[in-house]
């Protein structure tokens, strides 16, 4: 019985007289001694009656105590005042979820909507989890019912692509993803840094970064809002060029014309890393009208938006969305799978999976 925890009013009796119960059997028939070894365990300064005869009145008096009531305001106190932190800012949602059913359990606060109010209070650093909880607060009646509902809201956290996350970009119909190399250019049209569909395996080759174009509300990307690709190995984002053409004059238009590079075998636009435009737009393929944040292993269509046309610069261009299939183009030695940008009918080869590879 040495080994037991004195009770001062720092422990839940319940949880204290609990402990000690399970040193019955070392008793076998002598109640009564347990019974005293357990009273003379309690700090002198809780005031015991001496007709109490059996555990469970033990109980009501250690709660009656002024001691208790301090203990659970205590309790109380650190409840309110809890605050989660994501595992990302250094935090670990498995001891969050054990503080906060200790504290609850010590406040003796019982009441699921109690408990559901400190719950929504405390992730109040962390718009997405309100916000998500929110959502999901009538439906839940229990604290299993609450713990489970928030870690499904976490791990879908853990897949929503944020800004300055890496991904790669997966070709639907080929299974290849979006490449570049820093030192190997187009022998044609712009010149620039080569842009093509890669075989599967990954290297850091195929690894872009996801930059908004604009200050960002929140760290969420979402669909239908402009963002730029950024190579992470050269660090040049992905996007198509324009060049004057001096060398072409139209009879119908007296000047010289902006033109678009043209891809090496098929003619479409040309993509590169580099280019002049590099602003993109992510819509899901499947859901046409679908609005919300951008996950891994959505399916989506990349789009961009021309800056110029033949007269110069506009302000709303032709949109045009990224394409690989199967036309290849040469190198030296070496062919590639080529990736356009074309504004024909929208198929089954400009679907594209976007996979998160390291989020921000």
């Amino acid at each position: 019985m040495n080994s037991f925890l004195k009770y001062d009013g720092n422990i839940h009796p319940d949880e204290w007289i609990n402990d000690i119960k399970k040193y019955y059997n070392m008793w076998e028939n002598n109640y009564g001694g347990f019974l005293n070894t357990a009273k003379s365990l309690i700090n002198p300064t809780i005031k015991l009656p001496t007709e109490i005869n059996d555990l469970e009145k033990l109980r009501d008096v250690l709660k009656k105590d002024i001691s208790f009531t301090v203990f659970k305001n205590s309790n109380k106190r650190k409840l309110q005042s809890l605050k989660y932190k994501y595992e990302r800012d250094g935090g670990d949602t498995l001891k969050f979820f054990t503080e906060f059913r200790n504290l609850c359990y010590n406040s003796e606060t019982n009441d699921i909507e109690e408990q559901k109010k400190y719950f929504f209070k405390s992730l109040n650093d962390y718009s997405y989890f309100l916000t998500e909880f929110c959502k999901r607060m009538e439906n839940i009646n229990s604290m299993d019912e609450l713990i489970k509902e928030f870690e499904e809201i976490v791990m879908n956290e853990s897949n929503i692509i944020r800004y300055g996350s890496t991904v790669a970009l997966k070709h639907v119909a080929t299974g290849k993803y979006l490449t570049s190399i820093g030192n190997l250019c187009y022998t044609t049209g712009s010149k620039k840094q080569l842009i093509y569909a890669s075989d599967s395996e990954f290297n850091p080759n195929v690894l872009w970064k996801m930059i908004k174009n604009q200050s960002p509300d929140n760290n969420y990307s979402c669909t239908k809002t402009d963002v730029m690709l950024q190579h992470e190995i050269s660090d040049n984002s992905l996007g198509i060029s324009y060049y004057y053409n001096s060398h072409c004059r139209y009879p119908q238009y007296p000047y010289y014309r902006y033109e678009y590079h043209k891809s090496p075998s098929s003619n479409h636009t040309e993509v590169s890393c580099g280019g002049d435009d590099y602003i993109w737009n992510f819509k899901h393929s499947k859901l046409e009208n679908y609005e919300g944040y951008l996950k891994s292993n959505d399916i989506v269509n990349l789009s961009i938006k021309k800056s110029h046309n033949i007269n110069g610069r506009i302000q709303d261009g032709q949109v045009e969305f990224l394409r690989s299939h199967d036309v290849q183009f040469t190198i030296g030695n070496d062919t590639f799978q080529e990736v356009v940008c074309h504004n024909e009918r929208l198929g089954g080869i400009d679907e594209w999976c976007i996979e998160l590879i390291r989020q921000a």
